[in-house]
């Protein structure tokens, strides 16, 4: 079991696939940098799907170019709409989608606004509320 900052460098050496799920925080900004990939075992994947801000995109590059990572796919960016000029487009081991890496389903959608106003009625507090402090 691997937990914390400290621990990250060890988590990510035994990583062939990285699934970025992070909410942005400042600690997460920047946090998949050249240091983070290098821990990566060569040859790993990566997906983001969580926010442009946590990858430093020229140290990405730097991994596939190296073949450090062997493949990204990546659902957001730094600037978004990515920009015509990203070598990202271009690059035969990316793989981009539409940020549309959670895709809302109005039922669902309309079941978890509903269960909300009824807690809120109760007197209780609804599930999934953003904690300010943590940032998420």
């Amino acid at each position: 079991m691997f937990h914390g900052r400290e621990e990250l460098s060890a988590f990510l050496h035994e990583c062939q696939v990285v699934i970025d799920l992070l909410p942005g925080t400042p600690e997460t900004t920047h946090l998949i940098d050249q240091d983070f990939l290098n821990a990566l075992p060569h040859g790993a994947h990566f997906l983001n799907l969580a926010r442009g801000a946590h990858v430093v995109e020229a140290d990405l590059m730097a991994a596939l170019n190296s073949g450090q990572l062997a493949a990204a796919a990546l659902d957001v960016f730094q600037i978004e709409p990515l920009p015509a000029e990203s070598p990202l487009w271009s690059h035969p081991h990316v793989t981009i989608t539409p940020h549309n890496a959670a895709t809302t389903l109005p039922g669902e959608a309309m079941d978890f606004i509903a269960g909300a106003i009824l807690a809120l009625e109760q007197g209780q507090m609804p599930h999934g509320l953003v904690d300010r402090q943590r940032g998420y």
